[in-house]
This record gives C-alpha cells, structure tokens and sequence, in this order.
C-alpha cells in the first residue's frame, strides 16, 4: 500500500486570522518564542500502483479539488509501506 499526505496553507500573501489568533492565545499562555502560526489542512491517501503513479494523481486532486490555487499552496509527500 502507498500512502501520500497533502499539507494545504494558506499563500504567504493571504491574511490568515485563524493561523492570528492561535499565535495571540499562545503569546498569552506565555510561549513567547513562537512569532507566526499558520492554519491548515492534512490529508492522508491511500492508494495502489507505484509512488510515482500516486504522486502524479495526488499532486493533480490536490490542484484540482484539495487546495484553492488563488488563495493555497500545497505539498505532497508519499511514502510505500
């Protein structure tokens, strides 16, 4: 079985007051060395073929349906178990 994992972000030029406001809570909680959250999404597939074959479909759902290619960028890892 192979597996491949999508991490979806925001782009660095996209406000991002989810990723803001997680920061401000941990700043009040006292972990003062942490300077920039970003928010997310994580998505775990699994499929057959070889990891390449995996690579290239995922990398296509993530472009086409995972992530919003105006506002998102993603990266794609895909590991056989």
């Amino acid at each position: 079985m192979t597996k491949a994992t999508v991490y979806v972000t925001y782009k660095e030029s996209i406000l991002d007051p989810q990723g803001q406001a997680v920061q401000k809570a941990a700043s009040k909680l006292g972990y003062d060395k942490v300077a920039q959250i970003r928010i997310g999404k994580y998505f775990e597939i699994e499929g057959t073929g070889s990891s390449e074959e995996l690579k290239t479909q995922v990398e296509a759902l993530a472009s086409e349906l995972l992530a919003n290619p105006n506002m998102e960028t993603y990266r794609v890892e895909v590991v056989e178990e």
